[in-house]
């Protein structure tokens, strides 16, 4: 079945928020976009409640189309995933959903991970968690670009590396590393006489002439985990100065605190003096759709260690938009260099430069935002390459056309969403079919633990009673088996707690009856016949009796 089931919280598909993060965006823009374009007859949410269904319903219900079926998967009952086949998670921390499925069964669904960064230590430990956690060959963790690939075969071979010194030997991931990237949905940014007539509006409304340059760049305004923004004012001013050309900055995105915004600020004060800067909240709706209309030329000049796509250059480019971009990254997939527009040569300094900074933010004397901080400025983009870019697009509108339209093209054919969703589809189908034939990786055998570290306790812990029961013992009724002292036993909250992991009143009422008309029973001979065929029953009705013995309704005789 080429669907999967949608680990749902909210926080990661909302864009409705004060701290809009590009995970967000590309979350929001994944789930309307399944929902437009997949094809699949019915849509699964797995959530831990009924109300995180229902966010998930309120959220996609208006994306849908035709007449395809939501449907609720309780987090609490991962075998359900059998139906969609696939339970995809928003990150690429499978490994640990991959041990939640060992307790019951590897073969009934598989797991997919996206990325986004991967420079925290949370997200590099689960990197490294692929290579003991059971992940199988029909698991997937979908790299967004090949460069995030790169970055995760290089952990798991330096950990691998570990491993071999300290244990004699390599475990190998089974895991699969499709390229499929973030998309866009090209048709959602105005087109022909609507961008025009929206391009005049917006310029008369922030005082930009008709022939005016406007350079645009959307993102978080964060120095040190998005761009940081002198080498684009140097570039910017530089290339004003050189073609006398009347330029706009806008800066579209919003100010992690006053510290940053006054920065950015006096910084573009101080290094482009001459260049008109403005800045919008790019949280507005309005002002996420329609900004792209306004500009000639996108710029992104990605410094950070965090960013492995870049999705605002696609935004762009689907935009017609010629985009200057730092080649780093993801940035360096999906920018063709003097096609849809160039990317400027990036620097940063030799292998052991930036261990002191691994070192510290490993024992948590350096934050992540300050560790990332720190890496930013020890990388340069060349702020003589960009300015020579932006002079050529400011001084020649036919090359920001020719350029324009060739991003225009490739985000379609390319970064659509519907390619996409198409893409991922085809990746859920080869993985359902992975289960059908390849072979199981670390088959869990009876009598041992699906996860080791946390174990059955009354395996782990069965050295502390004095004894297990058994199916010799033989139980009969204790003073507290009459109907009135059981009928309490049940009203009262802390005697009565987990009764719904426990056999049913009704099982456990016919058992004790039989107990006192036959005098006692063997243990052996009440899970005969009440425990029922399935091997849970069977768990309850275990419990159940120590339960039982523990308020003196049954008592053991031999």
């Amino acid at each position: 079945m080429k669907t999967a089931a949608i680990l749902y919280q909210k926080e990661g598909y909302d864009t409705r928020t004060q701290r809009l993060m590009g995970r967000q965006a590309a979350g929001e823009g994944f789930l309307r976009a399944l929902a437009r374009h997949g094809t699949a007859d019915c849509l699964y949410c797995y959530a831990r409640d009924r109300a995180a269904f229902e966010d998930f319903e309120k959220q996609i219900r208006p994306w849908l189309s035709g007449s395809r079926q939501l449907r609720w998967v309780p987090a609490g009952n991962p075998l359900a995933l059998a139906e969609p086949g696939t339970l995809y998670r928003p990150d690429p921390l499978i490994g640990e959903l991959a041990w939640q499925r060992r307790y019951t069964n590897q073969q009934a669904y598989s797991i997919c991970g996206v990325t986004h960064t991967l420079a925290s230590k949370g997200v590099m430990e689960g990197i490294g968690d692929l290579l003991i956690a059971p992940v199988q060959p029909w698991d997937a963790i979908i790299c967004t670009s090949q460069a995030v690939k790169t970055q995760i075969v290089r952990l798991m071979e330096t950990w691998g590396d570990y491993l071999v010194q300290r244990l004699g030997a390599r475990p190998e991931s089974q895991v699969k590393l499709p390229v499929i990237p973030l998309g866009v949905d090209c048709d959602a940014f105005p087109q022909g006489q609507i961008a025009k007539d929206a391009r005049n509006r917006l310029r008369q409304q922030l005082g930009i002439g008709a022939d005016d340059i406007v350079v645009l760049f959307v993102g978080r305004l964060i120095f040190h985990a998005k761009a940081h923004p002198v080498p684009m004012y140097l570039a910017v001013e530089r290339a004003a100065q050189a073609t006398k050309a009347k330029v706009h900055l806008i800066q579209a995105g919003w100010f992690e605190d006053q510290q940053q915004e006054l920065a950015f600020k006096n910084g573009a004060a101080v290094f482009s003096p001459t260049v008109n800067h403005l800045f919008v909240d790019g949280r507005q709706p309005q002002i996420r759709q329609g900004i792209w209309s306004v500009a000639d030329v996108f710029i992104s000049l990605a410094d950070n260690i965090q960013e492995t796509f870049g999705l605002t250059p696609i935004e762009a480019m689907a935009s017609g938009l010629p985009v200057v971009v730092s080649d780093w990254n993801g940035y360096q997939e999906t920018v063709r260099h003097e096609v849809d527009g160039f990317r400027i040569p990036t620097l940063m300094p030799p292998a052991g430069c930036g261990l002191d900074f691994a070192a510290h933010y490993y024992d948590d004397s350096l934050n992540y935002s300050t560790y990332i901080g720190h890496m930013s400025l020890m990388t340069a983009v060349d702020v003589d390459a960009c300015a020579e870019a932006l002079t050529r697009l400011f001084a020649e509108p036919e090359l920001r056309q020719r350029l324009g339209e060739n991003g225009r093209m490739r985000s379609r054919q390319v970064y659509d969403w519907s390619v996409v969703i198409a893409a991922y589809e085809t990746l859920w189908q080869e993985l359902a079919e992975l289960r059908t034939k390849a072979a199981t990786t670390a088959p869990l055998t009876p009598g041992q633990p699906p996860y080791p570290l946390c174990d059955d306790p009354c395996r782990v812990l069965a050295h502390y009673p004095t004894e297990a029961l058994s199916g010799e013992h033989v139980l009969a009724l204790g003073v507290m088996a009459e109907a009135e002292t059981l009928r309490a036993i049940r009203s009262v909250w802390m005697t009565n707690f987990g009764a719904d992991k426990r056999s049913p009143s009704a099982t456990i009422d016919a058992m004790l009856n039989a107990i006192a008309q036959e005098g006692s029973l063997t243990v052996a001979e009440i899970l005969r016949r009440y425990a029922g065929s399935e091997p849970a029953s069977r768990v309850y009705l275990a419990r159940s009796l120590v339960y039982l013995m523990k308020f003196n309704v049954l008592r053991r005789v031999s």
